[in-house]
């Protein structure tokens, strides 16, 4: 499979956990994340109210709350 290269922007952990990885993890990294934009791409469009719910429900999952997401938008400021 032919590739591109392209530039996204990572939370600082995702960036240091990839740079970390050893070349062969990074490689399925790689390929995890290319499988995983082309299925968002090709399913059918949504609106932004459900991919935010979407993202809330895997959020709070995974333990994210109110008062640490407000955290974390307050130290982006």
């Amino acid at each position: 499979m032919a590739t591109t290269p392209i530039t996204i922007e990572v939370d600082a952990e995702a960036a240091k956990a990839y740079a970390a990885a050893s070349p062969e993890d990074q490689k399925k990294i790689q390929l995890l994340l290319s499988l995983r934009l082309r299925d968002i791409a090709l399913k059918p469009r949504r609106s932004l109210e459900e991919i935010m719910d979407e993202m809330g429900e895997y959020a709070a999952a995974r333990g994210m709350t109110p008062e640490i997401l407000e955290s974390i938008l307050d130290e982006a400021e």
